[in-house]
This record gives structure tokens, sequence and C-alpha cells, in this order.
């Protein structure tokens, strides 16, 4: 009659060890884990909305980095994540990166160390083009790539771009990111035909010159 109650005994007793067993594992687990030191970019100063073959510079710090270490700035492109430019980290992990950007565009840019990311926004690498714009007397007109101009309508007029191509726009401290949605404009010298929406969102005056990164 003694056998079976020392069975359920030594099986309670197995279990009882390994579930402590188990909570001192997921305990020095959990305590490893909370340990680990974690790496950061943390940015400083970015200077990324530039004209072509000027200087563009980021800098900031990477946490726990110690010197020597290569911080790389990568541009998005077709074929994903490609490097434009690297880096090495100073005493306590700060970097500087300096380019001078001769590709005209816009891109998402971002900064790598080792497996740790840190986005950018974009880098506006912008040249200048004479403009003017167009609105009053023609909203309900059709528009070239597709539906009708109205007060609200957010774009530009370009005689080859192709339709919904994005085009980034600066006047002064302003930016707007665009579609082509027109076609235009038909004067000499002219490359883009604001919209009158556009043209408020820069505080543009007639004709004159922004900056454009296409």
């Amino acid at each position: 009659m003694m056998r079976p109650k020392m069975t359920l005994r030594a099986r309670g007793a197995t279990m009882v060890l390994g579930a402590l067993c188990f909570a001192t594992a997921l305990g020095m687990s959990s305590g490893i884990a909370h340990s680990k030191p974690s790496s950061e970019i943390k940015v400083q100063r970015a200077s990324l909305n530039v004209l072509a073959r000027h200087r563009a510079s980021v800098s900031g710090a990477v946490a726990s980095a110690p010197a020597g270490q290569r911080v790389s700035l990568q541009r998005r492109g077709r074929h994903g994540w490609q490097t434009i430019k690297r880096a090495s980290t100073r005493a306590g992990g700060a970097f500087t990166v300096r380019f001078r950007p001769n590709r005209i565009g816009s891109a998402k840019v971002r900064l790598a160390w080792g497996s740790v990311r840190r986005g950018l926004g974009r880098l506006n690498v912008y040249r200048r083009a004479a403009v003017s714009w167009y609105g009053p007397g023609l909203y309900g007109n059709a528009l070239s790539c597709g539906g009708r101009l109205e007060p609200g309508t957010l774009g530009v007029a370009h005689k080859t771009l192709p339709c919904g191509a994005r085009v980034t726009l600066r006047r002064g401290h302003r930016v707007v990111r665009v579609k082509v949605v027109d076609r235009g404009p038909f004067v000499a010298g002219r490359e883009f035909d604001l919209t009158a929406a556009t043209r408020a969102r820069l505080h543009f005056g007639g004709v004159g010159s922004v900056l454009v990164a296409s």
C-alpha cells in the first residue's frame, strides 16, 4: 500500500523540481536579455536639402560605439539600399558624414552601423528651374494626366516628364512634393507650370525660379 504513495510523491517532487528549473532558466534568460546593451544612432544635425555639387552632411553619435567604427549613409534606389558615403566614429561614438551629391533628385536616406538602422527622411538635390503658374479661369478643364483642374489641385505641368512622376519643389524654407498632372507650360524659357494650390504652398509670386528635384 505504501508503494503507490511513494510513486506519487516522487512524481510530484519531480514536477516541482522541473517547474523550478524552468522558472530559474526563464529568469536567467530574461535577465540576460534585459542586460544586453542597446545601440542607437542619434542624429544631431542634418543638411540634406542642397544644390547639386554643394556639401551635404549628417552629424550624430552611435551609443556604445568605440572610436574607429564605420557609419554608412545609404540611399534607397531601384535596386534597394546603396551606400553613398562612409565615416568613422570618434571618441564617444560621434561621427560626421560629409559629401557633395552630383545627381539631381529626391530619395530616401538612412544611416547604418552594423545591424542598426536610422531613417533620415529624404535627400533632396536641387537645380534651379524657371516656373510659372496657372489656375483661375481654367478650373473645371480636363488635365492631360486625368481628372479636372480644381482650386485645390496639387501638382505641376511639364512637357515630357511622365504623368504621375513626383517632383520636389523648394522656395526658401518651404518644400512641397507633388505629381505631374498636366502638360505645359507652352511658353519659351519656362519648365514647369505650378497649379494655384502648389503656388500657394510655396508662397510663390508669378513668374520666376524655384529649386527642383525631379
